[in-house]
């Protein structure tokens, strides 16, 4: 049986370096992808044994043939595809937004074309921003009517349609992922990075202001990882879309919860009253029945790693403070 080969593009954001500490636990050949040759948010969840191992390509999902002759030369078998923009980028950019979110996605499905047979299962990154506003508090499930608000939760529902007529028309499988507020260390851009960024924050003493309150889906970026992976495993057949669901919890509880584990910080963060503008919790129902029961760390146990991990940088003297400037 061939070894399995797995593709990860953007691996050195966030939701890539903890997929990466998660395939390097197990038996497979791994290439990894990035525009950037920074790996600094690897080097915050990994030692510097484990980044040697790596095997780094430079290079841009934009650009089609390189990426086909990766896949082709490195004999890929597994894509997780994770390289985008976010939803202050693509406001910013919208043509570059839908450049790197959509062309690039396009990309990506295009060059497993290109090598009939070999890719098992392409996952990609969705989101929760397909929905747009919630309606009501309920959890939303997958049958919900998508109404994206922003450009990036509309290039996020363009992928989705996009893989369903990838493998309508070629019979590539594929498996979208929407998570919601992803937290952990190495999460440092985006409005939803400010809960972990308060956790940065409480540790090296300073304030913080979280720009949004309500409730929302927390989602630890190990479970989140766990999950990438667990798709790719999965012989499902077709082009499917799935909810993750961590805890839903208010933006006050997880202020409550920093301020527990790191006393000295208690009336330091503070949070926005308006929550954010797409669903406050998403039912991961369809996911489970589809891949069985997924890892799901507690948001308290979430947020104590975390803070624990950013002390052991803070000591270190490799704790980067710059987004907390931003």
């Amino acid at each position: 049986m061939q070894r399995p080969t797995y593709l990860v593009t953007g691996a050195h954001g966030f939701i890539g370096a903890w997929t990466i500490k998660r395939l390097l636990a197990e038996d497979v050949d791994m290439v990894i992808l990035d525009r950037s040759t920074d790996p600094h948010r690897l080097r915050m969840i990994l030692d510097e044994g484990e980044v040697r191992q790596l095997h780094f390509v430079a290079g841009d999902i934009c650009d089609f043939e390189p990426l086909s002759q990766i896949i082709g030369r490195h004999e890929v078998t597994h894509v997780i595809h994770l390289a985008g923009l976010q939803v202050p980028s693509c406001r910013a950019d919208p043509r570059l937004g839908a450049m790197v979110n959509v062309i690039g996605t396009i990309n990506v499905f295009e060059a497993a074309r290109q090598h009939p047979g070999q890719i098992s299962q392409i996952v990609y990154a969705s989101s929760a921003a397909v929905f747009g506003e919630a309606s009501d508090d309920q959890p939303v499930t997958e049958r919900q009517a998508t109404d994206p608000t922003s450009h990036y939760g509309a290039f996020k529902r363009c992928n989705e349609d996009n893989a369903r007529v990838f493998f309508l028309d070629h019979g590539i499988p594929s498996i979208g992922l929407r998570p919601l507020t992803v937290y952990g260390v190495g999460r440092d851009f985006g409005v939803t990075s400010d809960p972990t960024k308060a956790m940065k924050a409480a540790v090296v003493g300073r304030p913080f202001h979280i720009r949004f309150g309500g409730r929302t889906d927390f989602l630890y970026a190990r479970d989140a990882a766990d999950a990438f992976l667990r798709a790719t495993k999965s012989n499902l057949d077709g082009a499917h879309v799935f909810n993750l669901h961590g805890q839903a919890a208010a933006i006050s509880e997880i202020v409550s919860e920093i301020e527990r584990a790191r006393p000295q910080a208690r009336g330091t963060i503070t949070h926005a009253p308006n929550p954010l503008p797409i669903p406050a919790e998403l039912s991961d129902a369809a996911i489970r029945t589809a891949l069985g029961d997924l890892p799901s760390t507690p948001l308290r146990a979430g947020v104590e790693e975390t803070i624990e991990r950013f002390e052991t940088l803070e000591r270190e003297g490799r704790l980067d403070t710059s987004d907390l400037d931003v």
